[in-house]
């Protein structure tokens, strides 16, 4: 059995190229629509792979689930992040108060 080395270094986050753009137009509505549509085609491919997974056209379950689970993280991250928005957002509200 071979040992598997270097998990976990070298680490790379990934970053949609429509994100990176909007990012270099320093436009925090622009990198915030960027990303939720980052995460709609995400969310699509995943359908569009378990369509084909259950109607036939795709036998590698592998590949269907590495796009499931990459649209469930993704979607998962959105979340949080709009939930972090939305605090920040409230406690600016409670100082003006």
């Amino acid at each position: 059995m071979t040992e598997i080395k270097d998990i976990g270094h070298g680490k790379q986050m990934l970053e949609l190229p429509e994100a990176k753009q909007a990012r270099s137009k320093s436009d925090f509505k622009e990198y915030l629509k960027s990303c939720i549509e980052g995460v709609d085609h995400l969310q699509k491919e995943a359908d569009r792979a378990a369509h084909e997974l259950a109607t036939g056209k795709v036998e590698n379950v592998h590949q269907a689930m590495i796009a499931m689970e990459k649209a469930d993280v993704s979607f998962r991250l959105m979340v949080e992040a709009r939930n972090r928005i939305v605090r920040a957002y409230e406690e600016i509200m409670k100082m003006q108060a």
